[in-house]
Formats: structure tokens, sequence, C-alpha cells
């Protein structure tokens, strides 16, 4: 049985008018308390509401009634945008 031809394709070059705005290389590396402070938070925030939750909602602040939630939960979501800002 005959065998097929091969197509040889084109070799790929890119659009000149496009260029990237930054580079990878260009970019300075995230400071090293980012990281720091965003594990910070979210063990924080962990141990907010385990706190909240094991004495009852009595503690950390009896008079914040259910924002002792919000509290926790906020601090994680901070150190998700901290995250979000690391290289």
């Amino acid at each position: 049985m005959p065998k097929s031809q091969v197509r040889k394709k084109k070799v790929y070059t890119p659009p000149t008018d496009v260029r990237p705005t930054a580079t990878a290389a260009t970019r300075k590396p995230s400071p090293v308390w980012l990281p720091v402070t965003a594990v910070a938070l979210i063990v924080g925030g962990i141990g907010w509401l385990v706190v909240y939750y094991l004495s009852e909602q009595e503690y950390p602040v009896m008079s914040w009634g259910y924002w002792n939630l919000a509290v926790g939960f906020g601090a994680m979501v901070a150190s998700l945008l901290l995250l979000s800002r690391w290289r």
C-alpha cells in the first residue's frame, strides 16, 4: 500500500503589532511580608471561628453576636486577596 505524503506545517510567526505590556522577567517578586501576613490572616480567621464555636458564642466578643463570623470569614477573604497578588 502506498504511503501518503506528509504535509509540512508553516512556522508560526507572532504578529508584530501586538506586544505584551509587561513580561514575567520585568515583574518584581513579592515582598516577604505578603505570604506571612496572608498565612497569619488564615490562621487567625480560623482560630477566631473555632474559639467562637467552642465557647458557645461567648468569646471572642460576646456583644458582637454573629458578627464574630464576619470577622473570621473576613480575615480569610482578606488573606485570599493578598495571595492573589503573590508572585
